[in-house]
């Protein structure tokens, strides 16, 4: 945010800077472009930062200018297009549900997902209590004025950084003066529109920020309609020393995204068909949030913020009843289920006579209400050190999160589309009621200290205590499968990094980071390997997890070729310590958390941009070797090489050191260039390509049968803009422009359904599962600016 304050020289440069994003390095095409941003605050708050050759890290920034130009519906649809070492599975099957992994660590809305980044909006974390999950649509895209995106596990971020944090700043009414309308529309029944307005008051002490977004689409798979209300406002007041802003965050959204499908019914039915239904989820959110800052003096700066949010997630999901007993069936000539059989199965069911075992479907309801609120505050000294530059930062922390979580499953018949009727016959041992209460205190430093004007330290350590409180409301202890138990965490991550800067288009940096995250509620209620619980349908005992501890190595170089030509390098190796996983016994789900030993990820990121007259580019590549560091036995019955190892009758895949994780591609290469063809008209286009990777399920790679792997893919978007005047500008885009087939996540799975007619048989058959991508689609928009410094004649954002 630019202010009016009136110290030195140095200091206005900095708070300048926050006209503009805060971390890093971006050029229009891509995110490598070190000139732009010379001052990077080094915590989620702002604070008086420090110049970017002095941060030892390879840091990503994507601007409100780039978000415009390529029309991206959500934050994790750009970064996955243009931003080095991102990838995304598209599980869920709606774009505002995915699962984002950046250098093999995830950020997902799906509970079991073994999560690894922390998200930001304006200083506050927004990972949810119950499981450290991201809801991506509960951020208004047309809020956002910056994203950036800080690897590796550092401390200052706090739980959960143990891959890397991704930051969002806001808009304002300074940083936005004027107003925007927007409206688009196209393939798949999508209608979609946005406003906003800013401003300043004529004294230039308060300004004013708000801006609405609303969706609606079909889906392009059956049975897939979502519909998204977004809004958001901010109120700012500052003088000489002083700012305060106060933001609201309000959304209401339904979405349905069907999941994987499986390949069978891909190939036979079209890939626009799903296995059941529906797959529904609803999120609410209030969330308020106070952000201020004080000056004492040209170098001492006291910042923080205080927010309350309150958030509430319902789903419904139409599943097929993992327990359907085809034992008490006979089979006809082609091998299902006899057709007078069934229909005494489906009886049985309706009449509650062993519904377990006779109702072909289940309905699986969830009901997450969640309240969080806390503070952050840090004090900035930028005095020298006995006659060297320095900047010392400490603060403090604190967050709550409450949970109440409920959940049940109704038997019910599978129709003839594959959703699934109620029987009004609920399943007991799936009821589940729990209160989640979670408390973390944190206080931090850091200092940075210039040795010389080319070398710079960096040390910084953070302690976090945190206490997670289970209550269950069903069964009390001491039941040995009650979810109630308190348990605490206690760490100190440390970091150190060093920065050389030999001239000012060449900077070489190395560090090490250690990042934690304690276990969730849900993972500690849901731990026990005796009795195994259906994500999100069902807990079990808790024995204690250990915290994940991530330690990272990351050395790189960053520097200018010419005046328009940027380029970077960094690489890394972070392993984590007692890292959770979901150890999953099938496709169902049916499973539970535990500590797996040691997993690390591996690799570099590399990317160079510039631009030539009206010709802006980039290219980046990214590999990512995820592996397993420790063996386990994993409970599976559809990898074709599981065994009984113990010989208790259940079989397990033997996962050994230096399998690899799945999910994750291990090469990526992403291309950005765009062309003024006049200076109203102009053209872009991204090109992604990614490797092949493992499915779940094949954690052990050994599987020999289809869906071992899922292939690798290359997509190209085209995107295109023209400026008629007077703020008025026509927009398009076109996705997979050679309407690629391909899938972006596989699984190892069951079903009992006929692949040719998609109707329920009863017969158990074991073909792979796909997240299918996307086929070719095309919008068209008109975007209306006015007022402001900045208009859409332009779109020039900076």
């Amino acid at each position: 945010m630019k202010v009016t304050f009136q110290p030195n020289i140095m200091m206005l440069a900095i708070l300048t800077a926050y006209a503009s994003p805060q971390f890093a390095f971006a050029d229009e095409a891509n995110g490598v472009n070190i000139d732009k941003i010379e001052v990077i605050s080094t915590t989620p708050l702002k604070g008086i930062g420090l110049p970017l050759e002095q941060i030892p890290a390879s840091i990503q920034t994507v601007k409100e200018k780039q978000l415009i130009e390529q029309k991206s519906i959500s934050i994790s649809d750009y970064i996955n297009q243009n931003l080095n070492g991102v990838s995304v599975n598209d599980t869920q099957n709606n774009p505002y549900q995915p699962d984002v992994s950046f250098r093999g660590y995830s950020a997902s809305p799906l509970l079991g997902t073994p999560q690894g980044l922390s998200v930001f909006v304006d200083g506050v974390r927004v990972n949810e209590p119950f499981g450290d999950v991201v809801n991506w649509d509960l951020i208004p895209m047309n809020s956002i004025h910056s994203i950036n995106l800080i690897p590796g596990s550092n401390p200052l971020f706090g739980l959960n950084t143990l891959g890397g944090a991704l930051s969002v700043q806001t808009k304002s009414g300074r940083t936005n003066p004027g107003g925007a309308i927007e409206a688009y529309m196209g393939s798949w029944g999508r209608k979609a529109g946005s406003a906003e307005f800013g401003g300043v008051t004529e004294d230039g002490s308060i300004d004013y920020f708000i801006s609405g977004n609303v969706f609606s689409e079909d889906g392009w798979r059956d049975y897939s309609p979502s519909d998204v209300g977004q809004v958001f406002g901010k109120v700012g007041w500052q003088n000489e020393k002083t700012s305060v802003n106060l933001s609201f965050t309000g959304a209401d959204n339904k979405l349905i995204g069907n999941g994987l499908a499986p390949a069978d019914f891909l190939d036979q039915l079209g890939r626009d068909s799903i296995l059941t239904r529906p797959d529904k989820t609803e999120n609410k959110l209030a969330f308020v949030n106070l952000n201020w800052s004080h000056f004492f003096s040209d170098d001492v700066q006291l910042s923080g913020n205080t927010y309350y949010r309150k958030a509430k997630t319902k789903t419904l999901n139409g599943d097929g009843n993992d327990d359907f007993d085809d034992d008490d069936v006979d089979l006809d000539a082609s091998g299902d289920i006899d057709a007078g059989e069934l229909a005494t199965a489906n009886a049985n069911c309706l009449a509650d006579n062993d519904a377990d075992e006779n109702c072909s479907g289940a309905i699986n309801r969830t009901n997450s209400r969640r309240t969080g609120y806390g503070f952050n505050a840090q004090l900035t000294f930028g005095q020298d050190l006995a006659g060297l530059k320095n900047q010392f930062v400490t603060g403090l922390g604190y967050d709550y999160g409450r949970t109440n979580f409920t959940q049940s499953t109704e038997y019910g018949l599978v129709n003839t589309t594959r959703g699934i009727d109620g029987s009004g016959i609920f399943s007991d041992d799936a009821e589940v009621n729990l209160k989640g209460v979670s408390k973390t205190w944190s206080v931090f430093a850091t200092d940075t200290l210039s040795l010389s004007p080319l070398w710079h330290l960096t040390g910084s350590l953070r302690y976090n205590h945190t206490k997670v409180e289970n209550d269950d409301r069903l069964v009390a202890l001491p039941d040995p499968t009650s979810l109630s138990g308190n348990h605490s965490f206690n760490r100190i991550n440390p970091a150190v990094g060093v920065n050389f800067t030999p001239s000012k288009d060449l900077t070489a940096f190395a560090s090490y980071n250690e990042g934690s995250r304690a276990p969730t509620a849900i993972e500690l209620g849901c731990a026990n390997p005796d009795i195994g619980c259906r994500l999100p349908n069902a807990f079990a005992g808790d024995p204690p997890l250990k915290q994940v501890v991530a330690k990272t190595f990351e050395g790189g170089l960053r520097g200018n070729l010419t005046d328009n030509i940027s380029w970077t390098f960094s690489a890394y190796r972070a392993e984590n310590h007692d890292d959770i996983q979901f150890i999953s016994s099938s496709a169902t789900g049916l499973g539970y958390f535990d500590n797996v030993g040691k997993t690390r990820r591996q690799g570099f990121d590399t990317g160079i941009s510039g631009r030539l007259e009206k010709f802006s580019w980039s290219a980046g590549y990214s590999f990512v070797k995820a592996t397993y560091q420790s063996g386990l036995l994993i409970a599976n019955e559809v990898n074709s090489s599981a065994q009984d190892f113990d010989g208790n009758g259940e079989t397990e895949i033997q996962v050994k050191r230096g399998d690899r994780l799945p999910g994750i591609p291990q090469h990526q290469v992403k291309l950005r260039a765009a062309y003024d063809v006049t200076p109203a008209w102009s053209v872009g286009t991204n090109i992604i390509a990614f490797s092949d990777q493992y499915s779940r399920g094949n954690e052990n790679n050994d599987h020999d049968g289809d869906g071992a792997k899922v292939s690798g893919y290359a997509v190209v978007n085209l995107d295109t803009r023209y400026n008629f005047g007077n703020g008025w500008q026509f927009f398009a885009k076109l996705n997979n422009v050679f309407d690629r087939e391909y899938n972006n996540a596989g699984l190892l799975g069951e079903h009992r359904f006929d692949a040719s007619t998609g109707q329920f048989t009863g017969n158990e058959v074991t073909p792979a599962f796909y997240a299918p991508g996307a086929p070719r689609a095309g919008w068209f928009g008109l975007r209306y600016a006015f007022g402001g410094n900045k208009s859409a004649s332009s779109v020039d954002l900076d």
